[in-house]
């Protein structure tokens, strides 16, 4: 459960400290999680990256892609300023290449119209209720090129005998961010179906953890 944004959450507190926290708790599995497919991702031209916290996965993918422009959207400054200090580090090119804006993904509009090829929500879904993803969907894919892929990374409720530890664990993790944030989400909602209302395709899937992380690529229909 990662840095995702409600119009109440503030993930200020946790920004410096969640790298560490991260491993305390899962140790490094999120971080293979987001990073299963980067290797996949070398011919994207604009990306639009959704609540990935102090950067890391954001640092690595503009690294691999020298000409990648990426616009990083985030309600935490706190956040965006390690996320910016990090890709900046990790490729002499980003202060040139990247675009932060301190904003609510559900209202936030670019300053002029895009088009991206790439969208990146890496822990972030499973922090909004229904309705918002719903809306999320809405507002994202008119923007997205033909062939656009779209990867997630979010907690699960798998079946069989890790389905009740999975429900306590996600439990536990929507308890701690309520305490700490105010996150008011508190259970995972469905992308599944608003991403297929939305003609999206789901393409390759990846479980960590038993079965209680996934990471995924979707992709708009080519033409």
């Amino acid at each position: 459960m990662t840095q995702t944004k409600t119009r109440t959450a503030n993930y200020d507190p946790i920004a410096r400290p969640y790298q560490w926290l991260e491993y305390l708790t899962l140790g490094h599995t999120l971080e293979r999680t987001r990073l299963h497919y980067l290797p996949t991702l070398t011919r994207q031209q604009h990306a639009l990256v959704l609540g990935d916290g102090d950067g890391r996965f954001l640092a690595r993918l503009l690294a691999q892609n020298p000409t990648l422009q990426a616009d990083a959207i985030d309600t935490s400054a706190t956040m965006l300023q390690l996320l910016r200090q990090r890709c900046e580090a990790a490729s002499p090119t980003a202060a040139a290449r990247l675009h932060t804006y301190q904003a609510n993904a559900l209202t936030f509009t670019p300053p002029t119209p895009q088009k991206y090829d790439l969208v990146v929500t890496h822990f972030f879904l499973d922090c909004l209720t229904q309705p918002e993803l719903d809306t999320l969907v809405a507002r994202i894919t008119p923007t997205l090129t033909p062939g656009a892929l779209w990867l997630l990374s979010d907690f699960r409720i798998p079946t069989g005998p890790m389905h009740l530890p999975a429900k306590l664990l996600v439990r536990s993790l929507y308890l701690g961010f309520r305490i700490i944030t105010g996150l008011r989400t508190t259970h995972l909602p469905d992308h599944t179906t608003p991403f297929t209302k939305a003609g999206l395709t789901r393409i390759a899937h990846h479980h960590l953890l038993a079965g209680i992380l996934s990471t995924e690529l979707w992709q708009t229909p080519s033409s």
